[in-house]
C-alpha cells in the first residue's frame, strides 16, 4: 500500500495585472528577515514595494515579475527579475531583486522553483549569471541560495555618519 501522492511541484509564470495585491501583500514578509539595524522593517517593505508597483503600473523590458503557484492555481511566492549591467564585466546579467514567499507556502519548493525560474529568466536572454542581494542576518535565506549553487561576491559596508 502506498501512502498519499505528494503534491505536484510549484508552476512559475509571469506575473498578471490580478497578482499585484499578492505581490505587494507577500513583499511585506520581507520585514521579518532580519533588516540591519539601521534600517526599519516599514522602510525595507515601502522600498520593495515601491518598485512592485512601479513594475505593475509602468512594465519594462529588462525586468520582470516571476510568480509561483501550486497545481490549484494557489499563489505562493514571487520574484522580481532584473537584467542591470555588471560594474567590472560592463555586461548584463540577472538578478534576482525581490523573493517572497507566502508564510502559508513556507516549505511548499516555492523558492526553489524560483530560483529556477531566474535561472530560466537569465539563461532565455542569453546571461551567464545570475545575481541577487540577501541581508546577513537571514541565515535561512542564505543557507536557500547556498543550495541553489549561490556564492557569497562581496560584502557590503555601511555607516551611519553623526
Amino acid at each position: 500500500m502506498s501512502g498519499p501522492t505528494p503534491p505536484p511541484p510549484p508552476h512559475v509564470r509571469t506575473a498578471r495585472p490580478d497578482d499585484r495585491p499578492f505581490v505587494v501583500e507577500t513583499a511585506a514578509r520581507l520585514a521579518e528577515f532580519g533588516p540591519p539595524p539601521w534600517r526599519t522593517a516599514e522602510e525595507v517593505v515601502e522600498g520593495e514595494v515601491r518598485m512592485l508597483v512601479d513594475w505593475f503600473e509602468r512594465p519594462r523590458p529588462d525586468a520582470e515579475i516571476l510568480v509561483a503557484e501550486a497545481g490549484d492555481g494557489d499563489r505562493l511566492g514571487f520574484a522580481m527579475m532584473e537584467s542591470p549591467t555588471d560594474y567590472f564585466r560592463r555586461v548584463q546579467h540577472g538578478h534576482v531583486a525581490i523573493l517572497a514567499v507566502a508564510a502559508s507556502a513556507q516549505g511548499r519548493g516555492a523558492g526553489g522553483a524560483l530560483l529556477r525560474a531566474a535561472d530560466a529568466w537569465s539563461r532565455a536572454r542569453g546571461f551567464s549569471w545570475v545575481t541577487l542581494n540577501v541581508f546577513h542576518a537571514n541565515a535561512h535565506a542564505r543557507e536557500v541560495y547556498a543550495h541553489a549553487g549561490y556564492a557569497p561576491e562581496s560584502l557590503r559596508y555601511f555607516k551611519t555618519l553623526d
